[in-house]
């Protein structure tokens, strides 16, 4: 297992399952404290041990219930993909997923944007890029890895 200060600094002291900021120097004991998720999801690539900083409570809560990553409210998305559901399939077979719809070219960049710096925390050893796509009057924020 990675030291904390390795893999807080690795996420920039972000949570991956809230997005929340974790404070370093708040106990290990408390419920915002810093905890590191040995990332263990049904994709293999995650299965090889890919930790993540979160905070205690969101960590053990994870254990409990499947996890629910959410999309920016401060995005325009429309019929938004479940990250979670996402990130496995990519996982394990690759490929591209059109994952939202925007109305406007600079919400579908934002989306786009938005998507691939959340996925560097969530799923740091998953490569992937974004792409838009217009059609029939919309943007589709599209994932590949």
């Amino acid at each position: 297992m990675s030291n904390l200060n390795v893999v807080g600094d690795r996420d920039a002291w972000r949570c991956w399952l809230c997005d929340e900021p974790v404070d370093p120097e708040a106990s290990v004991n408390s419920d915002r404290g810093p905890s590191v998720d040995l990332g263990v999801t049904k994709s293999k690539k995650a299965a090889a041990g890919a930790e993540r900083l979160a905070h205690r409570a969101c960590n053990t809560r994870r254990g409990a219930v499947k996890p629910v990553v959410p999309w920016s409210p401060e995005l325009f998305v429309v019929d938004p993909a479940p990250i979670v559901g996402t990130v496995e399939r990519l996982g394990l077979k690759g490929g591209r997923e059109v994952v939202a719809r925007c109305p406007s070219r600079a919400d579908a960049d934002l989306a786009a944007a938005w998507l691939v710096d959340r996925l560097s925390r969530f799923a740091p050893d998953l490569a992937v890029t974004t792409q838009v796509e217009s059609g029939g009057g919309q943007f589709l924020v599209v994932l590949r890895a």
